[in-house]
């Protein structure tokens, strides 16, 4: 087949999502379940993928959505659901309007800061759904919340779940993590300083909504960028942005009482039913849930190897696609965050004094508010599966090196960026495309640990625009059916950062070779 031919009718899915999604409308469970479809028809027939081998894939996909994606997602609004239900959320509200009653800045602090520990200690959605929950509780407009945190989740999901994306990286390809991880964080330097501008500049819709607050939105990207920079020179990929998301809060609320102004604009301030203190005994009640996922999530993580290796024994490995060099897929069944989130929440719940049974129904009203969710997500992660299995996504990757010589530093970073489309994960985009790169930088005579590192950089500036992201969106803030707004809302950032990345990427090659 043509090689141009195979690269249009390869993008076709990526196109119809595009179309569907923001020209359509069409709400996202049923434009995922038709890209499926085209996937599904252009593997069988045009790239002579056989029956058993095109079913198993999307089976395998299906698998990979549910555990441990989907767990992670419910988790997530169980945990919120649950505060909602015991009225410990508004003991929350009032404690952050206790920091701030400045709207830009409890952005930062929940969605940047917030937002980048969740995505550190766990990933899978939790740093969107959680914080993008937690500002609508607060009585921010749920676009409005979902858009900042789909935003603000872009730089952390190069170090996410303890750095998975990032050592799946140095795995693919070889190359030194510690090489990776750093330059990884210059290539990403300029976004990490932008993006808390971004955030202040949506809150208030306008550029003057940064009046009187630069110091302090610098202080809280510069706060997050050097802390995230020095580990990941000296320790690698684990903990950059856990450690640089704490900073950036700390750092956030430090400027905040030194420089923050006590008079605001009324649309920028956000008001309080009541203004009575909150006990320290009430403080513990309201953020239980949230203190377990903290305490759960570290203790189980690879940072605490022993109980993590343990852990990773109890587990199921299925032989689940079919075709040729198929490795099998391992459910982990106790070191997904999912099921520690549940715990968490239980737990919490519990202090917060809601009975099991009313946990329970609880849990099962979330399941069913989740259904479209996990309708978008299994019809995305079997596209997904589809695409990298039928050689589809080879055909993408061959096109792009053979059009760009000279110039594919300016468009490597394109290349993650589609393997999280289509995916929804940096992880995914690293397996899909790593190996690519550093062979290619070897070819055209480039540095590869640069050329590599920018896959991860161009793959996190998709995460606001992929289907399955704008899905967990949509579940938190019970926007089923508006996945076009939000996808509106964010493609131009998205094409803003990518822009940079690439530019970026291509000055740097030039002076690394």
């Amino acid at each position: 087949m043509n090689m141009t031919l195979a690269f249009v009718l390869a993008l076709l899915p990526i196109i119809w999502l595009i179309v569907a999604l923001t020209y359509l409308k069409m709400p996202g469970f049923k434009a995922c379940a038709i890209a499926l479809v085209i996937a599904y028809t252009l593997a069988v027939v045009v790239w002579k993928m056989p029956l058993l081998e095109s079913l198993t894939a999307v089976a395998e996909g299906s698998a990979m959505a549910l555990w441990p994606i989907i767990i992670v997602i419910i988790a997530a609004i169980f945990t919120y659901n649950v505060c909602v239900a015991t009225g410990k959320m508004e003991v929350i509200k009032k404690m952050l309007a206790s920091v701030t009653n400045d709207k830009r800045i409890l952005v930062l602090i929940i969605a940047w800061g917030f937002g980048g520990f969740m995505e550190g200690m766990a990933g899978f959605g939790t740093a969107v759904a959680i914080p993008a929950s937690m500002l609508w509780g607060l009585g921010f407009n749920p676009i409005f919340a979902a858009i900042v945190c789909l935003i603000a989740n872009a730089t952390p999901t190069a170090f996410g779940s303890i750095g998975i994306p990032t050592t799946t990286l140095a795995k693919i390809t070889g190359l030194d993590v510690i090489g990776l991880s750093t330059n990884t964080v210059i290539l990403l330097s300029v976004l990490i300083i932008l993006t808390p501008f971004v955030l202040v500049y949506l809150t208030g819709n306008s550029k003057k909504a940064l009046k009187g607050i630069g110091l302090i939105t610098l202080i809280s990207g510069a706060s997050f960028l050097i802390p995230e920079f020095l580990v990941a020179k000296f320790l690698g990929a684990e903990l950059p942005v856990v450690i640089g998301s704490v900073c950036s809060m700390a750092c956030t609320i430090g400027a905040t009482k030194l420089f923050g102004k006590k008079e605001l604009d009324p649309e920028l301030k956000m008001e309080t039913k009541n203004n009575d203190k909150v006990t320290g005994k009430e403080a513990l009640i309201a953020w239980s849930p949230f203190i377990f996922i903290f305490i759960l999530l570290l203790a189980t993580s690879k940072l605490i190897a022993p109980l993590n290796e343990l852990l990773a024994t109890v587990k199921t490995t299925v032989n689940i696609y079919s075709g040729e060099n198929a490795a099998p897929y391992t459910f982990s069944w106790l070191t997904t965050p999912g099921l520690w989130i549940i715990l968490a929440a239980l737990i919490g719940g519990k202090i917060q004094g809601a009975g099991i049974g009313q946990m329970l129904t609880i849990f099962k009203k979330t399941v069913l508010q989740m259904m479209k969710t996990v309708i978008t997500i299994i019809s995305i992660m079997a596209t997904a599966k589809l695409m990298g299995y039928s050689g589809m996504i080879a055909s993408i990757s061959l096109m792009f090196v053979t059009v760009t010589g000279p110039f594919y530093p300016l468009f490597a970073p394109l290349l993650g960026s589609i393997g999280t489309f289509v995916t929804g994960s940096g992880t995914s985009a690293s397996v899909l495309f790593g190996g690519l790169q550093a062979e290619t930088s070897v070819a055209l005579n480039l540095n590869q640990l640069w050329i590599s590192a920018s896959n991860t950089a161009g793959a996190i500036t998709a995460k606001m625009i992929s289907p399955q992201s704008i899905a967990v969106a949509v579940a938190a803030v019970s926007l089923q059916g508006k996945e076009s707004v939000l996808l509106k809302g964010t493609i131009k950032y998205y094409v803003l950062f990518l822009t940079i990345v690439g530019i970026i990427t291509f000055v740097g090659a030039q002076i690394l070779g």
